[in-house]
């Protein structure tokens, strides 16, 4: 089965269908889309039925849950202390060679490397997370 391309708009508006029967042209002007593209998702197992006299009908809330079941889960992986994303890998890395610079409030920005590929890596942090070896920036460049 190839991967069926779901545009944003269908993913907003699909949990605001009714639960009642569309036709396929309804159902099309509900979510936005072209009626050739809600056949061919049909086709490749949207739910739908069709009654006694042929016609394609759809129902909106289990059409919603299709919707649901198609997404990509979301990422809930928080990086740890240590870490940060390295754009060459494409993948979180624990840090080696970290220092940290002050920035402006109580922000710092962590500096370091990758142990993969050996590019340098950025990420930001706050103060109270990382207050072992840092000052604020007011600090630095107080005038007392």
């Amino acid at each position: 089965m190839t991967r069926i391309h779901l545009p944003h708009s269908v993913i907003v508006k699909s949990p605001s269908l009714l639960p009642m029967h569309y036709k396929v042209s309804e159902l099309a002007i509900a979510i936005g889309i072209p009626e050739r593209t809600l056949r061919d998702w049909l086709a490749a197992g949207a739910p739908h039925f069709r009654d006694q006299h042929g016609c394609l009908w759809i129902h909106g809330r289990d059409f919603a849950d299709w919707v649901v079941g198609l997404r990509k889960p979301a990422k809930e992986r928080k990086l740890a202390d240590g870490e940060a994303f390295c754009m060459r890998c494409n993948q979180p890395v624990t840090m080696t060679e970290v220092s940290t610079h002050a920035m402006q409030g109580k922000l710092i920005m962590i500096r370091g490397k990758c142990p993969n590929c050996g590019c340098r890596i950025n990420r930001g942090g706050r103060i109270p997370t990382y207050a072992s070896n840092s000052i604020t920036w007011k600090d630095a460049h107080n005038e007392n």
